[in-house]
């Protein structure tokens, strides 16, 4: 698999980037690469040296809960924590907006993924500026104060974080589900035609629908002016679930492998005693 087609890395066109693609046998393909990911984190843990943020964004229905449930079911439950980030609380709108992110990052040798991210704060935001005035900004007080000028300064601080945490030791890698709108409209239609499915749907769904092309843009904007060599976003497409979690779940083990994983080597001094704590549990 070509997964350098999926990278950011250089300035792209959403329209480019294919919404479908299918491949053989992805979930048997998919069970292999959750052993390989847990062996991964084990030895991250063991050399504790590196954490991973994986930031997942897409559109509504592109799949994230299920994605993530998937791709990282057979690593350790104690090695990966998952953060879901909803409309800000009352005190996380007491701080800046990258704070409540901070806190939630992975410590050494785990894994943490972000299930929408810090982006919600130059995506959401910019199809809905009002949502800025809850922030109490000093010098923003209407909608007519924030512009493009103030997103690209909030892309940005988002560089200059995640720049960071690169430095310190967290491997940052980004992925954008790439669903096309026929295929939300099927999956909007399945959640309102099944039952057990009737309780994800909310009428605020249809009306972020219409308002798609101005997502795409958003999204495409985010990409150029975030997509990093030591940050970088891929574009999965997303219209074939196997498929989006196999692709996603292959470029994590091939970032993975750059860094070398190794656990730490005993030391000479417990090395040449092994046979003797051997004898001494062995006579109990």
């Amino acid at each position: 698999m070509n997964l350098e087609k999926y990278k950011v890395s250089k300035k792209i066109k959403l329209q480019d980037f294919e919404t479908k693609e299918v491949v053989d046998n992805a979930e048997k393909e998919l069970k292999k690469l959750r052993k390989k990911l847990s062996k991964i984190q084990n030895k991250m843990y063991a050399e504790g040296k590196f954490g991973a943020l994986i930031c997942i964004q897409g559109m509504d229905t592109a799949g994230k809960d299920s994605l993530i449930r998937e791709v990282f079911k057979d690593v350790n439950a104690r090695g990966v924590i998952v953060h879901s980030f909803k409309v800000p609380t009352e005190l996380e709108l007491k701080h800046d907006f990258l704070w409540r992110h901070y806190i939630a990052l992975p410590a050494k040798g785990k894994l943490g993924v972000f299930n929408r991210t810090h982006y919600e704060n130059v995506l959401v935001t910019r199809v809905h500026p009002e949502y800025i005035l809850g922030e109490n900004i000093p010098n923003i007080k209407s909608v007519n104060d924030i512009n493009d000028d103030f997103y690209h300064d909030r892309m940005e601080r988002i560089n200059q974080f995640e720049n960071h945490l690169a430095k310190n030791g967290t491997i940052v890698l980004k992925f954008f589900l790439n669903l096309s709108k026929e295929e939300q409209k099927n999956r909007l239609l399945r959640r309102l035609n099944l039952p057990e499915k009737n309780w994800k749907f909310s009428e605020g769904d249809l009306k972020e629908r219409k308002l798609w092309d101005k997502y795409q843009d958003c999204y495409e904007d985010v990409l150029n002016r975030t997509s990093k060599k030591n940050a970088p976003w891929f574009v999965v497409p997303a219209d074939d679930k196997p498929s989006a979690r196999l692709i996603l779940a292959e470029i994590l083990v091939e970032e993975f492998k750059k860094y070398d994983f190794k656990e730490p080597v005993l030391s000479k001094k417990v090395a040449d005693r092994i046979d003797e704590f051997k004898a001494q549990l062995n006579n109990e």
